[in-house]
C-alpha cells in the first residue's frame, strides 16, 4: 500500500532522498517530466492544452524528527529535534538512527530516581538521550555520527472505525493524494511539487514557486485535528471523519477567498463531506507560495490527524478518500479563464 510505504520512509528536513525516490518510482510513468531542483524539490510536470491554467500543486515529503548531537563516554547520544516537537511525547520511543537505521531507545532517568519535583515537570529533550546499546563513545561511534538524522520508527496500522495510525501523515497524506492525482487527465497544466524543508520553515515551496510562477496553488496538508476528550469544542480545529478541510486563514496566510468559494461549491455538488479548519495557528506551504513574484493565489486542503507531529498520528481513510476524489473533480473542471493574467 502506497501510504504505508510512504509513512514508513525516512525523510527529515534536508534529507528527503528516500521519499523522493519512492514517489518518483511511482509518478514515473504518468507525467511529461520530472526534475529535482538544486534544494531537493521534486516537480513533476502533467501537461495540459494550450490556454488553460498553470497550477501549482504542493504536498511537502519531510517529516518532523531529531538529529544527534553528541555521543557520551557510555555511549548514550544527545540529540537536538528537526521541526516542531513536543518535548513530552519523547520518552520511550523507538528510532532509527542515519542511513543505515541503527535502532534506539529513547531514555531517561528512571522515575525512581527523580527528585520528588522532578515528577511534576515534562522532561526537556536535553534531559534525555537514546541508549542504541553501545558500550562506549567508541563502539557507538562505529555506528553512528554526529549530525546523522533520528526518526521515530512507527508501523502503518489500520483500525477501528476506518482508521489509520501511523507516523509522518504530515504530509504523507498529501504526497500520496498528488500521486494519485497525477494517474488523471486534466485540461490544466499541473505542476505536482513535493516539497523539501516545509517543517523548518516553508523553504523548498519558496524555491518551487518562483521557478514555475503558476497561476494559482493547491496545498494539500496533514493538519491540527483535537476532537477528543476534555477539548472544547471550539478548540477542535477539524474532526475526524467530517471530510477534508479547508483554511481561511493561518498564521502564515490569507487564503484566495475566489479558490475557496469554488472548491467547496464542488465538494457540495457533489456529495462530498467537507469542513472549514476553524483555527488559525500553525502554516503550510502555502504561506511562502502566495507571496512569490508577485503573489500567487493560493489555497489549502487539509486532512484532519490526531496528534500530529507525533509517532502515533491517527486520520480517517474516509477523509483522505474524500480529498482525493475532490480536487480531482476540482482539477477536471478547470476553466480557460480560471485565474487568467490580465
Amino acid at each position: 500500500m502506497l501510504l504505508k510505504r510512504l509513512t514508513e520512509a525516512s525523510g527529515l528536513p534536508g534529507n528527503e532522498k528516500e521519499i523522493r525516490d519512492i514517489i518518483k518510482d511511482e509518478i514515473k510513468d504518468y507525467v511529461d517530466e520530472i526534475k529535482v531542483d538544486r534544494l531537493g524539490n521534486l516537480i513533476a510536470l502533467k501537461k495540459g492544452k494550450e490556454g488553460y491554467p498553470k497550477v501549482m500543486l504542493a504536498a511537502h515529503m519531510d517529516e518532523i524528527g531529531l538529529m544527534v548531537k553528541s555521543i557520551d563516554e557510555g555511549g548514550f547520544i544527545k540529540f537536538v529535534p528537526v521541526g516542531g516537537i513536543d518535548d513530552r511525547i519523547l520518552v520511550s520511543k523507538i528510532v532509527q538512527i542515519g542511513s543505515n537505521k541503527v535502532p534506539g531507545v529513547i531514555g531517561a532517568k528512571a522515575i525512581h530516581l527523580q527528585e520528588p519535583d522532578e515528577r511534576t515537570k515534562a522532561l526537556k529533550h536535553k534531559q534525555l538521550y537514546i541508549d542504541i546499546g553501545a558500550k562506549s563513545k567508541a563502539e557507538a561511534e562505529k555506528l553512528v555520527s554526529k549530525g546523522d538524522y533520528i526518526s521515530f520508527l512507527s508501523d502503518y496500522i489500520e483500525f477501528g472505525n476506518n482508521l489509520v495510525k501511523a507516523k509522518a501523515l504530515d504530509d504523507r497524506v498529501g504526497c500520496a493524494i498528488l500521486i494519485e492525482l497525477l494517474k488523471e487527465t486534466y485540461d490544466a497544466t499541473l505542476y505536482a511539487v513535493f516539497t523539501v524543508q516545509e517543517e523548518i520553515g516553508l523553504r523548498g515551496a519558496r524555491v518551487a514557486a518562483y521557478g514555475i510562477d503558476p497561476d494559482f496553488a493547491l496545498v494539500v496538508e496533514g493538519t491540527v485535528c483535537s476532537d477528543v476528550t476534555n477539548v472544547d469544542e471550539a478548540q477542535h480545529g477539524t474532526r475526524l471523519g467530517h471530510g477534508p478541510a479547508l483554511s481561511i486563514m493561518d498564521m502564515a496566510s490569507l487564503f484566495d477567498k475566489g479558490l475557496i468559494k469554488q472548491i467547496h461549491q464542488t465538494a457540495v455538488d457533489n456529495n462530498i463531506n467537507i469542513q472549514f479548519r476553524q483555527i488559525t495557528t500553525g502554516g503550510n506551504d502555502a504561506g511562502a507560495i502566495h507571496v512569490t513574484r508577485e503573489g500567487i493565489p493560493s489555497a489549502a486542503l487539509s486532512i484532519p490527524c490526531r496528534y500530529i507531529h507525533s509517532p502515533s498520528s491517527i486520520m480517517s481513510k474516509d477523509d483522505f478518500d474524500g480529498c482525493g476524489r475532490l480536487l480531482k473533480l476540482f482539477l477536471k473542471n478547470i476553466k480557460k479563464e480560471a485565474y487568467a493574467r490580465g
